[in-house]
């Protein structure tokens, strides 16, 4: 299996996911610059977080624009796996890959801290590792996380079931104190409707080895890697 790992001007965790890649999972992976124009030849495409483009306009709106993105929505559509962190997931949004749309945080503050998610859903390529209702700890880096869908569009990411993570205390209840930004339903991560696209707002390469407090971020890549061997 091989991943290209996306690099936008001001991304800033470009370099963590392809330390996890690499290093800890043991799989090939290329550096995409965003002036490139072709993504064939891989099997996930990772769009890390950071600042893309100054974050100008808004979160990920210069971005949604870049050269490569053509090829990773085509990507995409043809079932190819994606998955958007913090920034990634903002692009992924504005992209108009997955449905809604980000906002700043409610606090007004940038947040960087370890959260609580649970799993809400266990049988997408990146979460089949976990069990539904698991609680698991990865930290977020943001300030403008707060994930925003109207109500119709809330009733069709529950009933399909994309919604992949929310925020909840560490016993797994969702509660609006366990919420760092204010976003709506509490999600910290969805999927689009097809199951190959996942945007999420916690970073899952910043725990992904014992040393770094915790490998919960481990197992998400993991699942990708046990989702496409079981396939192939």
């Amino acid at each position: 299996m091989k991943f290209g790992v996306i690099v936008f001007p001001g991304s800033n965790c470009d370099q963590d996911v392809y330390h996890v890649i690499s290093e800890v999972l043991g799989k090939p992976v290329d550096y995409l610059w965003h002036g490139d124009t072709e993504v064939s030849g891989y099997d996930c495409l990772v769009l890390p977080g950071g600042f893309s483009y100054g974050d100008y306009l808004r979160s990920g709106a210069i971005a949604r624009f870049a050269p490569i993105m053509p090829a990773v929505i085509d990507f995409a559509n043809s079932g190819g796996l994606v998955l958007g962190i913090c920034n990634g997931f903002q692009i992924l949004l504005e992209a108009g890959l997955l449905p809604g749309a980000m906002r700043r945080n409610d606090c007004l503050q940038f947040r960087c801290q370890y959260t609580n998610l649970r799993v809400e859903n266990d049988e997408t390529p990146f979460t089949n590792l976990f069990k539904k209702g698991q609680v698991i700890s990865i930290p977020i880096a943001h300030g403008e996380g707060n994930y925003y869908a109207d109500e119709d569009t809330l009733k069709e990411l529950e009933a399909n079931k994309q919604i992949v993570f929310r925020y909840c205390d560490p016993s797994g209840e969702v509660t609006k104190e366990a919420n760092p930004n204010g976003s709506v339903g509490n999600i910290a991560g969805i999927i689009n409707r097809q199951g190959n696209v996942l945007g999420m707002m916690p970073h899952p390469e910043r725990c992904a080895e014992v040393i770094l407090g915790g490998t919960a971020g481990r197992e998400l890549f993991a699942s990708i890697v046990e989702w496409w061997e079981r396939r192939k």
